[in-house]
């Protein structure tokens, strides 16, 4: 099983010298891949920002956005900003796209919420005809640049139920399903679900599994990870958020590698690794312990 690291981009006080620090030791480390997530509201940096910067800085691991929340986007511009970030990192770009579950990050940059799933199918399409150097209307130019995988870029779906899961099999390389826990049952469940989708659909290959937990290794490593978990999940109301910060037990070594074998266990492919905090503990006490 592979391991990614993803950049901390909800923190606060996040410098450009510590933004490229992170990056570099992710490439020096014994990592497979840097991803980062999107958000809109509260506060959190800009995703494509934060990875091309990571891709000019590293030489090695695969840069995987996760992801870009697609249905409140252009899916011609994402397809363009996928592509670029390909050619600044040489071909080593993984792309993850999904729905996400904030309507207010929806409302702030005027998306509708509404038949976000529908559109999400019919974005994915429109992506992949850029990528074929396809004009997206009658007489339009192509939408450039031509990305150093060309059309053949991976492309993961960010879905953990049934129903997003079975769409995702029509047009996904693999699925990306969390379980923030670090638990086995969870990811499996997602997994298998995964894979079933993919013999439904007819498909004689298989689901590339893509798996991910919280977990923090800072000073004051548990309060970090409650509270950086109550912030992420504090849009679904205080109660529940508080109740998952309170359920995160990933605050230790030995924690933190019984949550890697369960994710293994439960077959996936790779894994990434989401922290707390912008602690350089946060990556190099990870290095150390994955050597």
């Amino acid at each position: 099983m592979k391991i990614g690291v993803c950049m901390p981009y909800m923190v606060r006080d996040y410098d450009r010298e510590r933004i490229l620090t992170w990056a570099r030791k992710i490439d020096a480390g014994p990592f497979h891949s840097l991803s980062c997530g999107e958000r809109i509201t509260n506060h959190s940096y800009d995703m494509q920002s934060i990875l091309c910067a990571a891709a000019a800085v590293t030489e090695r691991v695969r840069i995987m956005p996760s992801l870009y929340v697609l249905p409140m986007r252009s899916a011609v511009m994402t397809a363009k900003e996928a592509a670029t970030l390909d050619v600044l990192s040489n071909g080593r770009v993984s792309v993850t796209v999904g729905v996400g579950g904030r309507e207010k990050d929806y409302r702030a940059v005027g998306a509708p919420f509404e038949r976000r799933h529908q559109r999400m199918d019919e974005q994915v399409a429109e992506m992949k005809r850029v990528w074929r150097g396809e004009p997206v209307f009658e007489g339009a130019d192509e939408v450039g640049p031509v990305s150093p995988q060309g059309a053949n870029i991976p492309l993961y779906a960010g879905a953990m139920g049934p129903k997003a899961i079975a769409r995702a099999a029509k047009w996904a390389d693999g699925i990306y399903g969390t379980s923030m826990a670090g638990d086995r049952e969870g990811h499996q469940r997602i997994f298998d679900m995964a894979k079933e989708a993919w013999v439904k659909e007819g498909r004689t290959d298989k689901p590339y599994l893509v798996g991910s937990f919280w977990y923090s290794l800072a000073p004051d490593a548990e309060a970090e990870l409650k509270s950086y978990v109550y912030e992420y999940m504090k849009y679904q109301g205080d109660e529940i958020g508080r109740l998952v910060a309170n359920s995160m037990t990933r605050h230790t070594p030995d924690a933190i590698l019984e949550a890697i074998d369960n994710v293994r266990a439960a077959g996936a492919d790779e894994l990434l690794i989401v922290p707390a905090t912008a602690h350089y503990d946060e990556v190099d006490k990870l290095a150390a312990l994955l050597r």
